[in-house]
């Protein structure tokens, strides 16, 4: 798959659709706002590529959660996060197909209501997103845990800056780093540890 594991295509594809819908949602306010026919052309374009992508990004996330090791608090998350997925694309994807089978021959009502449920929709697509950076960034969810356990042993041996690097301040943790034989590229932004 171009290189890609589940895990990894999952999240190569799981950012353009959320972008696309939570577009989609703007460009239909700003349509019901200025009466403008394009905006409600480019919401329908827009709700039509992300309801596509997104049903790739859920796919993708299935066959993902099978292919990572994890435990129960992943695994946990790993549940919510299907879930808010799989009822934000239901939700997006009721919108769709109700425009279509509407056509232009939506009324005020209808209108509205699908707006609403589009604005419950970015709600889902906020809450999924969060659920999955959680797995990610307070979990590790994808990182195999070889590789975890190295980047700890990593993490634990420091490092220090050379006196003189250009821009770089030192303090008492750089300085207590001395034995350390981590070395930045040149042209690194100056920062502290």
């Amino acid at each position: 798959m171009f290189g890609y594991d589940w895990p990894r295509f999952h999240a190569a594809v799981n950012d353009l659709p959320a972008a696309l819908l939570l577009v989609t949602v703007l460009f239909d306010v700003a349509a019901w706002l200025t009466k403008r026919d394009s905006l409600k052309a480019a919401a329908l374009w827009t709700l039509w590529a992300g309801v596509i992508g997104g049903w790739v990004a859920v796919l993708a996330g299935l066959q993902a959660e099978d292919a990572i090791e994890h435990g129960e608090a992943i695994h946990e998350l790993m549940e919510t996060h299907e879930t808010l997925a799989l009822t934000t694309m239901g939700i997006f994807t009721v919108v769709l197909v109700w425009k279509l089978f509407r056509r232009a021959r939506l009324g005020g009502a209808e209108e509205t209501a699908l707006r609403l449920l589009s604005l419950a929709g970015l709600v889902g697509i906020v809450w999924t997103g969060a659920v999955g950076g959680q797995m990610v960034f307070e979990h590790a969810a994808g990182i195999p845990a070889a590789k975890m356990r190295a980047e700890m042993e990593n993490r634990e041996a420091g490092h220090h800056h050379d006196p003189g690097e250009a821009g770089e301040e030192h303090d008492e943790h750089a300085d207590s780093l001395a034995d350390s034989t981590h070395r930045h590229a040149p042209g690194t932004a100056p920062h502290k540890h």
